[in-house]
């Protein structure tokens, strides 16, 4: 364990990471398409008309959850901890939503994918998007709304 990090998982991180590299090295080589969650979310729902075959995007999209209770049900579920109330949760949903049409795409499409094939593009914004998180802790953390 890290002592400043008495809950992290360093192991069940790494092989996440390990997966979610080899996933989307599988989609962009075996299909040719970038593994953009929210893309492939769009797509899956019908509301983008381009991006890979439906029928790919909502097995992508179900696999994400159908891979999480896979996971619990194998190694046993993650202690986790929700708002009080669902307000802030459907308000970030929404513009996270809102950013990733604005940014043409979501953080895994151009964190994941974008930088690892150098795209100047996507390097710009996972500068913006990190930068604007850690702005947003210093924010919450001044305003004593965050410990």
């Amino acid at each position: 364990m890290i002592s400043a990090f008495p809950h992290a998982m360093p192991l069940e991180g790494f092989l996440g990471g390990l997966l979610i590299g080899l996933s989307a090295a599988l989609m962009l080589l075996g299909l040719g398409r970038i593994a953009g969650v929210s893309g492939l979310a769009a797509r899956a729902v019908g509301i983008a008309d381009s991006g890979a075959p439906k029928d790919i995007a909502i097995a992508f999209v179900v696999g994400l959850p159908l891979g999480a209770l896979l996971i619990a049900a194998l190694v046993g579920g993650i202690p986790t901890t929700f708002a009080p109330s669902i307000w802030p949760l459907v308000i970030g949903g929404l513009l996270v939503g809102y950013g990733t049409r604005l940014g043409s795409g979501c953080t895994s499409g151009h964190g994941v994918c974008g930088l690892s094939r150098l795209s100047p593009r996507s390097i710009t914004a996972t500068l913006i998007f990190m930068g604007s998180g850690f702005a947003t802790v210093a924010a919450l953390r001044l305003f004593g709304l965050l410990s």
